[in-house]
């Protein structure tokens, strides 16, 4: 690889990071940060041998390059009520509440939550998926929010087991 191409691919690497910047000719519009494909949720982790009886949802989103407002993230388990055909949330346990996750100074942020889930009784299947709730907020004003629901095929997700798991939805079964 050229010296120059490996440049930028190491400045297009690092800029997952850096800091993005800040005033009003940058900052993107609220439809471009909820409409963004760094906006996205995952299961990165669904009943494995290291992780039993476990979902992981793995989120991300992007900053909005303005200085004081930070990023928040609720992660929470919906389960398939088979008897009504329809998703349905969890109980209090199936529900991470807002956690921040930095300032949106940051091109993009990512983060995770793990739920144990009592197993289901033998002859019985859970299926499952995770909804993520962003919040972009200054003080305690939310200035912008967004919700995606679980989706596949996202690479390189952190804590992944196994290595590179993305999915929509995970299936537990006794």
């Amino acid at each position: 690889m050229p010296a120059r191409r490996r440049a930028l691919a190491v400045a297009a690497l690092l800029g997952v990071a850096a800091p993005a910047a800040a005033g009003a000719a940058t900052d993107p519009p609220t439809s471009a940060l909820t409409h963004s494909r760094l906006l996205w949720a995952t299961i990165n982790v669904c009943d494995t041998a290291k992780h039993p009886d476990t979902i992981g949802i793995r989120a991300s989103m992007p900053g909005s390059g303005r200085l004081g407002e930070r990023m928040y993230m609720r992660f929470m388990v919906q389960y398939f009520k088979v008897s009504a055909g329809q998703w349905a949330n969890g109980d209090a346990t199936a529900d991470s509440g807002f956690r921040s996750v930095g300032p949106a100074k940051y091109r993009r942020r990512e983060s995770g939550w793990n739920f144990a889930i009592t197993p289901p009784p033998a002859g019985q299947t859970y299926r499952l998926r995770g909804v993520v709730s962003f919040e972009w907020r200054k003080g305690k004003k939310v200035v912008r929010k967004a919700r995606r629901v679980t989706s596949a095929g996202h690479r390189g997700t952190i804590g992944s087991d196994p290595a590179g798991a993305s999915a929509a939805e995970c299936v537990i079964q006794p």
